[in-house]
């Protein structure tokens, strides 16, 4: 699908979706406990859903009502499952499901389209087997299709955290394993997304203990209860809002976004705040006000999904923006460093790249015709580029948006954004 956005005045009010990391880890913890459990407003997209069809494959069972979820678990002991589990384009399913599938006594493999199919999973295939199971990626690249064999036992591993990910992987059914499980984390980054994980497990009352997050121990025999919960709105998701209204001068209230949630993401409002919009806290919204902005150096490690809309915010700043310390965004969707560089150059950005981040000078952009890459973020944040850009910007593999955001024209068009989604390029 196409998108197309045009230089847009912008006002008014956005709700949130839910939140992806709380919806995907309330999903998993909900099929490994020993009950019935209720997930209310969660979000529905192409990530949850395959979530919700990995989870199944290990026999946990999910009915829809009135915008919840209402999950059977299995108590701790997943079935074999019936067929390979194809996680769609989804990196926190396969990541948080190789671990349950360490529990299963039997195999499963995993495969994905072709992004989950050039992804790294190396350091959990290689922590899998210090635990106990048994796991390779079928081609031997470290990316899956991948095999795993439990049932794993616990003990000891080594852990290289590139993506926080694999940690979360571990910590969610280490407590599930027959004995205690000690982790050293060699590199820990996007830490919020742990805190998300270890958020949710103190929910359950689950024993763990961690040194600074550098050593992990988790006790084995452990049980998850059934539970019921709303999911908060997503961060990640309204990072696109915030940034649109700060680059525009323009205002949007934002609601159901609660600031006492461990996400990360929360940290974009006092970026921007640091870099000159207006940020004003209220109860029931979060009101971004833009005004000019001014360049600045921001460390991105905890808030690695922000890179590609704050690439677009730096473009608007006076002066220089270093983002910096995110080398783990080269290994999302896509090599989003490289991507957001090359896209945004096409737009007239003044932008060069870094090991870790991006280099970004005060540029005057222009609509023109950009490649979303398949990429969500990407999609999205050339969107958000476009609606303040003269001219008309063009953004291909728009149904990307699916994965995270399906709603997320609407929410363009409901705040005063001038977009478009067509299936196919309309002639001349």
């Amino acid at each position: 699908m196409i998108l197309k956005a045009f230089q847009s005045d912008v006002n008014g009010m956005i709700s949130i979706p839910g939140s992806k990391s709380h919806t995907i880890r309330a999903l998993f913890f909900a099929a490994l406990a020993d009950g019935k459990s209720e997930i209310r407003n969660p979000l529905v997209s192409s990530d949850s859903n395959s979530a919700v069809n990995l989870c199944k494959a290990f026999g946990a069972s999910y009915d829809w009502d009135n915008n919840c979820y209402i999950a059977k678990g299995v108590g701790g002991n997943p079935g074999i499952p019936e067929d390979v589990i194809d996680v769609g384009n989804s990196g926190t399913s396969l990541r948080l499901g190789m671990m349950t599938a360490a529990l299963v006594q039997g195999c499963t493999v995993f495969t994905g389209d072709y992004q989950i199919r050039k992804r790294q999973i190396g350091p959990l295939v290689q922590a899998i087997n210090s635990l106990g199971g048994q796991a390779f990626t079928t081609r031997a690249n470290d990316s899956a299709p991948v095999v795993v064999k439990g049932r794993a036992s616990g003990g000891f591993t080594r852990l290289d955290a590139v993506t926080s990910q694999y940690l979360s992987s571990i910590l969610i059914n280490a407590p599930l394993l027959e004995k205690d499980t000690h982790i050293e984390v060699i590199r820990l980054n996007e830490v919020p997304y742990v805190e998300i994980t270890l958020w949710w497990m103190d929910k359950f009352g689950i024993k763990y203990s961690h040194n600074n997050m550098k050593e992990f121990y988790i006790p084995g025999q452990q049980q998850y209860s059934p539970f019921k919960c709303a999911i908060p709105g997503d961060f990640s998701s309204a990072t696109f809002f915030m940034v649109l209204s700060a680059i525009s001068g323009q205002e949007l209230k934002l609601t159901n976004l609660d600031m006492s949630d461990p996400q990360g993401d929360k940290k974009v409002l006092s970026v921007l705040e640091d870099m000159g919009a207006k940020v004003t806290y209220h109860k029931d919204e979060i009101i971004v006000k833009g005004e000019k902005l001014q360049g600045r150096e921001i460390d991105m490690n905890a808030i690695p999904d922000a890179l590609p809309a704050m690439a677009v915010a730096a473009c608007f700043a006076e002066g220089e923006t270093r983002l910096l310390n995110v080398p783990q965004a080269r290994l999302k969707e896509t090599d989003r460093i490289s991507v957001m560089c090359s896209e945004l150059t096409k737009m007239g950005a003044d932008i060069e790249e870094l090991p870790d981040g991006l280099i970004i000078r005060e540029s005057k952009l222009k609509g023109c015709r950009v490649n979303g890459h398949d990429d969500h973020r990407i999609v999205m944040s050339l969107a958000i580029a476009g609606l303040n850009s003269p001219g008309e910007t063009i953004i291909d593999t728009a149904e990307a948006m699916n994965i995270t955001f399906p709603g997320f024209v609407d929410c363009i068009r409901d705040c005063g954004g001038r977009i478009e989604l067509l299936e196919d390029e309309q002639p001349a």
